[in-house]
């Protein structure tokens, strides 16, 4: 069943993110205030449109800049790590599925290392495969919003077009997994000033990652596990995909190479797998589960 308007607005205001209000960054703040001193400047003294225009277009070059580097702070909020207190836990997300090929396979290893992971999937393709989504719950994985259709021109989008793209996700989201999403990631991770105010309406936290391993465009397993696991430790955040994974000679998709190499690792290391979800309600005092319609995501937590 489609929630209603109203369901996901309860969800937002129970699960411990909820909406928020918007608090401009140092960057974002600075740069209206270069583009209002800038036009205060043409208009007592035109002869200084040179210098303002250059200052307008250097703040540009900053946003744009910021909005390019995906583990930035500097447009707002940006998950690149747990949060302190999670203990020796890390996690595990997953993009661009679900996939139905990838998908289940993901899944079996998973089970097999007894690991929990955060699916971030795209609305198009869990309409278009809603078991996928539904196996990713039922066996205890948490699901997140990656956007509805991950175009590539989200980053250049606008207020309206980015909060159209977003909660089209978060509705069909929601109706297929039975629990409103809590984060988001951006496709490949690019942003712009916009978004911000739009995550904080719709109650969502942005997450990006500690290290990613390329899977996408290497077709080396043993590269992408390096990139992955070289330093790793408490409160990591790593990414994988599957969907869009690439393939070895052979035609199978990296991700099902590589993952058995990183849940290995963080077995003889001790460290425990969690959901971004689990790793928010564990740190965040009275976080709750939001309402489900037609189920619960599972805490994660191991």
């Amino acid at each position: 069943m489609k929630p209603t308007t109203t369901t996901i607005e309860q969800a937002t205001s129970s699960a411990g993110i909820g909406v928020r209000r918007w608090k401009p960054t140092p960057l974002v703040s600075g740069t209206v205030a270069l583009h209002a001193a800038a036009a205060a400047a043409v208009a007592a003294e035109p002869a200084l449109w040179p210098w303002a225009a250059g200052s307008v277009a250097a703040s540009h070059v900053a946003l744009a800049t910021a909005g390019l580097w995906p583990r930035s702070r500097l447009l707002g909020p940006n998950w690149t790590t747990l949060p302190a207190g999670i203990g020796e836990r890390i996690a595990l997300t997953i993009d661009d599925g679900p996939d139905p090929e990838v998908t289940p396979r993901v899944l079996d290893l998973l089970d097999a290392y007894g690991a929990r992971a955060t699916f971030f999937c795209i609305g198009d393709l869990a309409r278009r495969h809603p078991r996928c989504v539904e196996a990713i719950v039922a066996r205890g994985h948490a699901v997140e919003n990656h956007s509805q259709r991950h175009r590539h021109t989200f980053s250049v989008s606008g207020l309206r077009a980015l909060r159209r793209e977003i909660s089209a996700a978060q509705e069909t989201l929601t109706a297929i997994a039975g629990t409103r999403p809590l984060f988001f990631r951006a496709p490949a991770g690019l942003r712009n000033p916009f978004l911000e105010p739009v995550l904080c309406e719709l109650g969502l936290q942005l997450a990006a990652w500690t290290r990613r391993g390329f899977d996408t465009r290497a077709r080396e397993p043993d590269l992408v596990a390096r990139r992955l696991l070289r330093g790793l430790g408490p409160r990591d955040i790593l990414l994988l995909h599957d969907g869009n994974a690439a393939r070895d000679t052979q035609g199978r998709p990296i991700v099902l190479e590589v993952l058995p190499m990183v849940l290995r690792a963080a077995q003889d290391a001790q460290l425990r797998w969690t959901t971004l979800r689990a790793a928010h309600e564990a740190t965040t005092p009275h976080a709750a589960e939001p309402p489900a319609e037609a189920g619960r995501q599972p805490d994660g937590i191991q």
